[in-house]
């Protein structure tokens, strides 16, 4: 396997989370419903999912569930684009869809630009530029 096809977050409420990513961040699905049992988003690359929280923990282990923390479990999910500017345009959409900024754009060390947000779930996610991205044309960034 050498390329992520979907990515799963566990959320505490579909219509919260789809209201999120739907309608106040523009991600493209075709949930045309609130509260679906699972709701897919076309990302450049990969999928993401939506799926309930609790539901997910039993899809790991139905015989001891994984424990539901805060949402940061030592990772975080990374958007990567083509400009500075998607970079501040990416956080103020997440702002006024109800996102916790948690580090405003700001330039690297590594010479690019970054911020961090946590969803409504407590999620953590960096949106990055880099000076050196580049993308296919399906819109994946290539090393």
């Amino acid at each position: 396997m050498n390329k992520i096809t979907c990515i799963c977050l566990g959320v505490r409420s579909m219509e919260r989370a789809i209201k999120f990513y739907r309608d106040g961040l523009g991600y493209k699905t075709d949930c045309k419903e609130d509260n679906p049992y699972v709701c897919f988003f076309d990302t450049p690359g990969t999928k993401f999912e939506l799926y309930p929280l609790d539901m997910l923990a039993e899809d790991i282990n139905k015989d001891n569930p994984p424990q539901i923390g805060n949402g940061f479990g030592g990772i975080t999910l990374a958007y990567n684009v083509a400009s500075r500017e998607e970079v501040d345009n990416t956080i103020e959409l997440v702002r006024k869809a109800g996102g916790i900024i948690v580090k405003e754009p700001q330039n690297v060390f590594w010479g690019g630009y970054h911020a961090y947000f946590k969803d409504l779930d407590g999620y953590y996610w960096e949106v990055a530029w880099g000076p050196d991205f580049k993308f296919d044309e399906n819109g994946l960034l290539q090393f």
